[in-house]
C-alpha cells in the first residue's frame, strides 16, 4: 500500500516543521504528566493525602484519557485531525491551568479528568495526523521522533519540581507548577496557524456514524489488529501510569529526601532521549515488531531490576534502563499504530484502543497503594508489571503483523 500522494510530495522543510509544531503539543502535554507525579509527592505532604486518596487522582486522570480517547478518536473521523487536535490541547491547558486554584481534593480530581480528557484525546489525533503526512519510507522514525518530544516534557516537569517546588511554601511550590502546565493554551493558538488544514482522509468516514465505525474495529478483516492493540496498549499504559507516576514516591519510601528524589527523577528521565532516538533509528531498519518485542521485554526485565533494587547506584542504573527501553517501546506503539487500519477509520481504531489502554492507566496508580497495603513488597510490585509488559511482547511476536511501509489510504 502506498501512502498519500500529498504526503509523498511533502517537502522536508514542511515535514520538519509538521514534527515540530505537533511535538511541541506533545511536550507540554508530558510536562502536565510528569508534574503530576511530582505534585502527588508534595500534596501527600502539603494536604497529608492517604496513598489510596493519591492513587485515586492519578487514576481519575487516566480516566478522563480513557474517555477523551474514544471520544475524540470518533470526532477525528468525522471532522477532521486538525481541528480535534486543537481543541484537546486547549481543554486540557485550561482545566490545568484551573487546578492550580483548587482549594480540595474533589475539586482538582473533577479537573484532572477535564486534563485527561484534553490529553487522551491528543496524543493518538495527532500521531494519526503526523502519519498521514509523511512519507511511507521514514514514517515510523518521524512518529518515533515525535513521540520523543514527551522526554523533553519530562525533563521540564523534573526541572520545574526540582527548582520550583521546593523555592515556594509547602501550599505554593506545587501550585507554580500547576499554573505552568497552561502554557499550551498559547501554544494552540500558534497550532491553528501554523498547521495545514485538515479534512477527513476519506469522503466516507463522515458519514459513518460511531457505532459504524465501533463494529469495523472488530470484522474480519481488522479483529486480529484490534485484538493485538488493545493487548498492547493496556498492559504498556498499565505498567508505565503504575511506575513512573509513583517514582518519586517510591524513592522517598527507600529513604531519600523529597528533593534527592526530583534529583534523581530527573537523572532518569535523560535516558528517555536515547531510548527514542534509538528506537527512532531501529524501526525503518529493524522494523515495528521488532523494536515493540525487543524494548518492551528489555522494559520487563529493568522494571523487575529496579523493583528489587536497594542501593543507590542500582535504583538509577535500573531506573535509567526503565526510562530508556519504555518510552522507547512508546514510540513504536504510536508508530505501529496508525498503520494497522484504513484511513475512515484510522483514527478511530488509534483512538479507542488508546481508550482501552486507559483503563490500564486507571488501575496501574492503584496498583502500588493497594497491593501495598496487603503486604506486597515493592519487588513484587514491579514484577507484577513485569509480566504485564512480558504479556504485551507476546501478543505482538505472536499475533502482530508488520506494518513497515504499510498505511490504506482508502
Amino acid at each position: 500500500m502506498t501512502a498519500p500522494a500529498a504526503a509523498a510530495s511533502t517537502p522536508p522543510v514542511s515535514r520538519n516543521r509538521l514534527l515540530v509544531t505537533s511535538g511541541l503539543g506533545w511536550m507540554f502535554d508530558a510536562m502536565d504528566v510528569g508534574l503530576l507525579s511530582f505534585v502527588l509527592a508534595a500534596l501527600k505532604a502539603d494536604w497529608g493525602l492517604s496513598a489510596g486518596q493519591m492513587g485515586w487522582l492519578g487514576a481519575i486522570n487516566s480516566i478522563g484519557m480513557a474517555v477523551g480517547a474514544v471520544a475524540f478518536g470518533m470526532m477525528a473521523d468525522r471532522i477532521g485531525r486538525k481541528s480535534v487536535f486543537i481543541v484537546t490541547l486547549l481543554l486540557f491547558a485550561i482545566a490545568s491551568g484551573l487546578s492550580a486554584f483548587a482549594s480540595t481534593l474533589a475539586v482538582l480530581m473533577v479537573l484532572r479528568f477535564f486534563i485527561g480528557m484534553g490529553l487522551g484525546g491528543e496524543l493518538p489525533v495527532a500521531s494519526t495526523y503526523v502519519s498521514e503526512r509523511v512519507p511511507a519510507h521514514e514514517r515510523g522514525r518521524v512518529v518515533v521522533l515525535l513521540e520523543s518530544f514527551w522526554a523533553l516534557g519530562w525533563l521540564l516537569a523534573a526541572l520545574i519540581a526540582y527548582f520550583v517546588i521546593p523555592r515556594f511554601a509547602p501550599d505554593m511550590g506545587w501550585r507554580v507548577a500547576l499554573l505552568l502546565g497552561a502554557l499550551p493554551a498559547v501554544h494552540a493558538l500558534v497550532l491553528r496557524r501554523g498547521l495545514p488544514d485538515d479534512k477527513p482522509t476519506a469522503p466516507p468516514a463522515a458519514g459513518l456514524p460511531w457505532t459504524a465505525r465501533l463494529a469495523a474495529l472488530w470484522s474480519p478483516a481488522h479483529a486480529r489488529a484490534t485484538l493485538v492493540l488493545w493487548v498492547l496498549w493496556f498492559t504498556i499504559v498499565f505498567s508505565y501510569y503504575g511506575m513512573f507516576l509513583w517514582l518519586p514516591s517510591v524513592m522517598v519510601g527507600k529513604g531519600f529526601a523529597l528533593i534527592k528524589s526530583f534529583e534523581y527523577v530527573l537523572v532518569m528521565t535523560f535516558a528517555q532521549l536515547p531510548g527514542y532516538f534509538t528506537a527512532a533509528w531501529l524501526i525503518e531498519r529493524m522494523g515495528r515488531k521488532f523494536v515493540l518485542v525487543a524494548y518492551l521485554a528489555g522494559t520487563a526485565a529493568s522494571a523487575w531490576a529496579f523493583g528489587t533494587a536497594s542501593t543507590e547506584g542500582a535504583l538509577l542504573l535500573h531506573g535509567a534502563l526503565l526510562s530508556f527501553f519504555n518510552l522507547g517501546a512508546w514510540g513504536a506503539l504510536y508508530a505501529y499504530s496508525p498503520e494497522n487500519y484504513p484511513a475512515p477509520i484510522r483514527a478511530s481504531g488509534v483512538g479507542t484502543a488508546a481508550g482501552v489502554g486507559r483503563v490500564g492507566g486507571i488501575l496501574g496508580p492503584l496498583a502500588i497503594p493497594y497491593l501495598g497495603a496487603q503486604g506486597w513488597a515493592t519487588g513484587a510490585i514491579f514484577g507484577l508489571f513485569a509480566a504485564a509488559l512480558a504479556v504485551g511482547a507476546l501478543a505482538v511476536a505472536l499475533l502482530g503483523r508488520e506494518t513497515k511501509g504499510d498505511l490504506a489510504v482508502t
